[in-house]
């Protein structure tokens, strides 16, 4: 094991441990680790972002036919622009322009032109959001919805027909507000708080399992690299 493979495992070792002393209180030891993990969570997603977005999405789209260097003569560039133009990359300078005027908030005089990206990533972002949530939850939801409830699956089948059937229609009741909740719409909506909190708590356990599943492998770090791998053979060449 080299030396720089230690020092990782320690550094890796120290971090874990820091990180765990939150448990006791917040102190100044925890407090360097969360900042430094922030840094650098910022700087990675900065520098995925200009590379995946701004250059290979932006910068070599558009500059790809070299028409913007000195050294090519009038007549090519104009080819090279033509060439640009047929390939439909120009139109990459709309959102270029639009990311650029994101910038006009650190100027107060020209802060509002950022406020016209904004409105473009909102209404874009909702325009996706909204086709890729009705295409990949709620239209696959309706058909896992639309059960047989004959028996020709057996009676298991047909149990899960019905309970598929009974929790969609009383968790809408239960949203339907136009009403009253009485009487029979009133019972139908109490079945639906318990199916939601069924499904709150299907969920909440799935996010715990994979906190703990994380727990797992920081302890598994801690035991088997740092405690086992690093810690250990020193002690074992000092009283050996």
């Amino acid at each position: 094991m080299s030396g720089w493979h230690i020092f990782a495992i320690w550094l890796e070792a120290f971090f874990t441990l820091a990180l765990f002393s939150f448990l006791y209180k917040d102190n100044p030891v925890y407090r360097l680790a969360e900042h430094i993990f922030a840094g650098l969570t910022a700087g990675y997603q900065v520098g995925l972002i200009w590379e995946t977005v701004i250059l290979q999405k932006l910068w070599d789209p558009m500059f790809q036919y070299t028409a913007w260097m000195p050294s090519v003569s009038f007549v090519d560039r104009l080819k090279l622009w033509g060439a640009l133009f047929l390939s439909g990359s120009w139109w990459l300078f709309v959102p270029g322009i639009l990311g650029l005027l994101m910038f006009a908030r650190f100027f107060p005089k020209y802060s509002w032109l950022s406020r016209v990206s904004l409105a473009c990533v909102m209404g874009v972002t909702g325009g996706v959001f909204l086709t890729t949530q009705l295409h990949g939850l709620v239209l696959p939801q309706m058909k896992a919805t639309m059960l047989s409830l004959t028996a020709e699956g057996g009676f298991g089948h047909l149990m899960l027909a019905l309970i598929v059937v009974v929790g969609v229609v009383s968790t809408l009741i239960y949203f339907y507000f136009s009403h009253p909740h009485t009487g029979v719409l009133g019972v139908t909506a109490k079945v639906g708080i318990w199916f939601i909190m069924i499904s709150f708590g299907a969920h909440f356990g799935y996010t715990v399992m994979g906190r703990v599943s994380l727990l797992i492998g920081r302890m598994q770090f801690l035991i088997d690299d740092w405690i086992l791998g690093s810690i250990w053979p020193i002690i074992h060449r000092i009283f050996s």
